[in-house]
């Protein structure tokens, strides 16, 4: 009994030993989501997760910088392309993990009967929005303004957040009436509101992309990341959030 429970304890010391850390640089929008898959990867690797979380642009600055992030989970695909063009990344590790739809999403409930006529309307003092210079849901947010013919006439009330996750705190906290938000936000808040899932004919598609960056290349807890995001078990947790998926 006592070498059988030495052998245990023995692997359990080995799995350690041999047990590594990712970090990650992560978009905001995809806080909660990737918050689960690192829950469920330690129990299921034994390696852990470091991760930080902020708009698109500024973690591509910061990655560009030097910040030792072995992957980045962008909210967009451009800024992982150029981390493979600019050979910061490893080659051919680029992969879409996600396709992020936009809400429009107050927290009041009945703030809103008809979305479009209510940005037509405007009875509000403040709309949010995150920057659309360094986050893709505010660019796509943009978008979906400029397509109703809004973008212009919604300035003087526009509160942009320096990412999604800030644009979604100006309208918890009621700092704004309503806001652009990511779909998946206001499905982990899991209170009443009021929500208009953008038709996503409306903005170009939020394609999420990951790549391995070149600090994780020899790390296999980094590699164990890339690979667990394509697994089953990821894929479900992600479409629970309210994302698409690649079939």
């Amino acid at each position: 009994m006592l070498s059988i429970l030495a052998l245990v304890l023995a692997g359990t010391a080995m799995t350690r030993a041999v047990a590594g850390e990712v970090s990650i640089g992560v978009a905001a929008n995809f806080t909660e989501t990737a918050r689960e898959l690192a829950e469920r990867f330690e129990a299921e690797t034994g390696h852990t997760v470091s991760a930080s979380f902020g708009s698109t642009g500024k973690l591509y600055a910061q990655i560009r910088n030097g910040a030792p992030f072995d992957v980045f989970m962008a909210a967009d695909v451009q800024r992982p392309a150029l981390i493979e063009k600019e050979q910061a990344g490893v080659p051919d590790t680029r992969f879409t993990y996600a396709r992020g739809k936009l809400a429009l999403w107050s927290p009041t409930p009945d703030a809103f009967d008809n979305a479009e006529s209510y940005l037509t309307e405007q009875p509000f003092a403040r709309l949010a929005i995150a920057n659309p210079k360094t986050a893709p849901y505010g660019l796509a947010a943009q978008q979906v303004l400029e397509h109703l013919g809004h973008w212009q006439t919604l300035q003087g009330k526009l509160v942009r957040g320096d990412s999604i996750a800030q644009a979604f705190q100006f309208v918890v906290s009621r700092n704004a009436q309503a806001g652009f938000v990511a779909l998946s936000q206001v499905k982990s808040w899991k209170e009443d509101g009021t929500l208009w899932n953008v038709p996503q004919a409306y903005y170009q598609p939020i394609d999420q992309q990951a790549i391995l960056l070149n600090s994780g290349a020899d790390k296999e807890a980094a590699r164990a990341w890339m690979d667990f995001l394509t697994s089953d078990t990821a894929i479900a947790i992600i479409r629970n959030y309210g994302y698409d998926t690649a079939d």
